[in-house]
C-alpha cells in the first residue's frame, strides 16, 4: 500500500526506482596492543594510509571540479591535519595499532568539535566521512560509500559525505534520500549542481527495505513509498510537463508582463562555467573565490594565480555582469595561514570581512588580482565583502577597493541580521546589496546550517527571514541601489516569484536551476508575485508561507 513521508525538497526532479542503501560504515577496530619494536611500522602505515586517502580526495575534487573540488579539497586537509596526525604517532607510541590510533585520535577532535556546541557540525560529518575511509583503508576493507549496481536506482543514507555526492553518476543515481541534513548542506549544494532529484531531512529514512520502490519528488520534498501506478503515471506526466515548460523558456529572466529580472548563476571557479553559460546565465551572481586559496592551506595564492583564474570566468560573459565575493574564510572554511584554530565558536568569530581587515595583505592582493583581471574587458564587474555587519564594516571595504584601484562596483553580503535592519546606512558607503540567505537564516534563527535537526529554522520560506529580505530590498530602492539573492533560496521557482514580490532585483543559483526559475517567472506577472509575497509575509511559518503563495499564484 502506498505511504507518503516528507521530507525537505533540495532539488528539483521526480526520481521513480528500487532504494539502494550507502554501504556500511566502518566498524569499531578492536582495541589491542602492540610491541613497543612495531610502532614505527604502524606509525609508517598511518601515515601511507592518510595520504592516500588525502591523494583520493583531492583527485576526486579535480575530477568534479567546481564547487566539489573546493569542498573535497578541504576534506584532504583536514585527513593531514598535523595535530591529528601527531594524535595518532602518540597513541601508537604507546601501544595502539595503527588502525585504533586513528579512530580514537578522529574520536576526541570529534568531541571537541561536538564540545563547541555543535557550531561545526558539518565538518564533524565529513570528518567521520574521512575517519572510515582511512580505517577501512587500513583495515584492507572496501570503503563505505555508494553502492555497485548495473541497474539505476535511488540512494539512501543517514547522510552523504561530500566525496560521494560529487561523483554521483546521474545515469546510475536516479536521486537521493537523506535523513540528515538540511537545504543549504553541502550535499544539497551539491545535489543541485548535479541536476539529481534530493529530498533530505527525511525521517526514518535509512529504515526503507533494500530494494522497495520509492518515487521522490525533489520538488515538494515527498517520497511515496510503494507508489501505485497511477501516482507514478501523474508524477511522470509532471515531469514531462515541467521539461517541455523548461525547453519553451529561453533568453532573460522576466516576469510575464515583462518586468526584467536578472537571472545569474552561482559559480566556484571556472570549471562551472560552461554548466552556467549552457543554461542561459545572464552573468555570475555570486563567483566564490576560495576555491584557490584551499589549494594550500599554508599560504595565500599568488597574485599571478589569481589574475589567471578570475580572467577565466570573467572572459565568459562578455559585457554580462559577474559579482566576486572575495575570500570568505573563517567558520567551515578554515584557512592556516588567516584563521585562528582556537577560537571558541568560529561561526560567530572572526569570519569573512572580519579576516580580511586583520590580514589586509591578502585582501589587497586580492583586489589587486581582480582590477587586473579585469582590464581591457568589456564585462560589469562587481566585487562585494561577505559577513559585513555595519557601515562601519562597509566603509572599509570600500575604502580597500578604492586604494586598490580597481574599477568596479562595490557591494556587501547581507548575512547578518544587523545589515538588513541598518541596510540603508550600509548603501551610503556601497553601490549594491547581494542577500545571502543561507547565512542569514542561520544567524536569523540561531540554527546551524549543516545540523538536520534544525533544518526547518533553515527554510527559507519562514516569514521572519521574508521580513529580512522585504527590508534589504526595500532600503536599496530607497537609495536607488539594486539588491540581488545569491543564497540556495533563488532556486526555488516558487520562491524566486515571491522574492521579486519582495522587490529583490536580480537571482543568483546553480545552473541547474536556472531553467526552472525563467519558466515559472514567466508565468505571473509582478503585480501577481508582489500579492503572493505579501500572502507569505502574512503567514506564521514557513509552512503556512509556501502554501499561501502557492494558492495566490494558483488562483485559488
Amino acid at each position: 500500500m502506498e505511504t507518503t513521508l516528507r521530507g525537505v525538497g533540495v532539488s528539483h526532479g521526480v526520481a521513480i526506482g528500487e532504494v539502494r542503501h550507502m554501504g556500511t560504515a566502518v566498524l569499531e577496530p578492536p582495541a589491542k596492543q602492540i610491541p613497543a619494536q612495531e610502532a614505527g611500522r604502524e606509525q609508517g602505515r598511518a601515515r601511507q594510509a592518510v595520504d592516500a586517502v588525502a591523494a583520493d580526495l583531492t583527485a576526486r575534487g579535480n575530477l568534479a571540479g567546481g564547487e566539489a573540488q573546493a569542498v573535497l579539497e578541504a576534506q584532504a586537509m583536514m585527513a593531514q591535519d598535523p595535530e591529528l596526525m601527531a594524535d595518532v604517532d602518540r597513541r601508537i607510541a604507546v601501544g595502539s595499532t595503527a588502525e585504533r590510533a586513528v579512530y580514537d585520535a578522529f574520536a576526541a577532535y570529534r568531541e571537541l568539535l561536538a564540545g563547541a556546541g555543535e557550531y561545526l557540525a558539518g565538518r564533524v560529518a565529513d570528518l567521520d566521512d574521512v575517519r572510515n575511509r582511512i580505517v577501512a583503508r587500513l583495515l584492507g576493507v572496501p570503503m563505505p560509500g555508494v553502492p555497485d549496481s548495473d541497474h539505476p536506482y535511488v540512494l539512501v543514507a543517514r547522510d552523504l559525505a561530500p566525496a560521494d555526492t560529487a561523483l554521483l553518476d546521474p545515469s546510475l543515481v536516479l536521486g537521493f534520500v537523506t535523513e540528515e541534513g538540511g537545504p543549504t548542506s553541502h550535499s544539497a549544494i551539491l545535489a543541485r549542481a548535479l541536476g539529481v532529484p534530493a529530498v533530505v531531512a527525511l525521517p526514518g529514512a535509512v529504515e526503507l527495505g533494500e530494494g522497495t520502490v520509492v518515487a521522490v519528488d525533489g520538488s515538494t520534498g515527498e517520497v511515496f513509498v510503494h507508489p501505485s501506478e497511477e501516482r507514478k503515471a501523474e508524477l511522470t506526466a509532471a515531469a514531462a510537463a515541467r521539461r517541455a515548460a523548461l525547453a519553451a523558456s529561453t533568453g532573460p529572466g522576466a516576469t510575464a508582463d515583462g518586468h526584467k529580472v536578472p537571472l545569474l548563476a552561482n559559480v566556484g571557479g571556472p570549471a562551472d562555467v560552461p554548466a552556467a553559460v549552457a543554461a542561459g546565465a545572464e552573468g555570475v551572481g555570486l563567483f566564490r573565490t576560495e576555491f584557490l586559496f584551499l589549494d594550500d592551506s599554508e599560504n595565500a595564492p599568488s597574485e599571478e594565480k589569481q589574475i589567471a583564474a578570475y580572467r577565466q570566468v570573467l572572459e565568459a560573459f562578455p559585457e554580462g555582469r559577474v559579482v566576486v565575493r572575495v575570500l570568505d574564510a573563517g567558520a567551515d572554511k578554515p584557512l592556516a595561514f588567516l584563521t585562528p584554530a582556537d577560537e571558541p565558536n568560529p561561526a560567530l568569530g572572526v569570519r569573512g570581512l572580519r579576516t580580511l581587515l586583520d590580514h589586509p595583505d591578502v585582501l589587497r592582493t586580492q583586489l589587486s588580482a581582480l582590477a587586473k583581471a579585469a582590464e581591457g574587458l568589456p564585462v560589469h564587474l562587481e566585487v562585494m565583502a561577505p559577513m559585513v555587519a555595519d557601515r562601519a564594516d562597509a566603509r572599509a571595504f570600500a575604502d580597500a577597493c578604492r586604494a586598490a584601484g580597481l574599477r568596479a562596483k562595490f557591494g556587501a553580503m547581507v548575512e547578518i541580521p544587523s545589515a538588513a535592519l541598518r541596510a540603508r546606512s550600509i548603501l551610503q558607503e556601497v553601490e549594491f546589496l547581494s542577500l545571502g540567505t543561507n547565512d542569514l537564516a542561520q544567524y536569523t534563527f540561531a540554527a546551524d546550517r549543516q545540523v538536520g535537526a534544525v533544518s526547518r529554522l533553515q527554510d527559507p520560506w519562514q516569514p521572519a527571514l521574508l521580513d529580512l529580505v522585504a527590508l534589504a530590498a526595500e532600503a536599496a530602492r530607497a537609495e536607488g541601489r539594486s539588491c540581488g539573492v545569491c543564497g540556495e533560496a533563488a532556486s526555488d521557482p516558487l520562491l524566486a516569484c515571491v522574492l521579486t514580490g519582495l522587490g529583490v532585483t536580480s537571482l543568483s543559483m546553480g545552473a541547474a536551476s536556472l531553467p526552472y526559475v525563467r519558466a515559472t517567472l514567466a508565468k505571473f506577472t509582478l503585480a501577481q508575485c508582489e500579492r503572493a509575497a505579501a500572502a507569505a509575509r502574512a503567514a506564521d511559518s514557513a509552512e503556512e508561507a509556501r502554501s499561501a503563495a502557492q494558492a495566490v499564484l494558483s488562483g485559488e
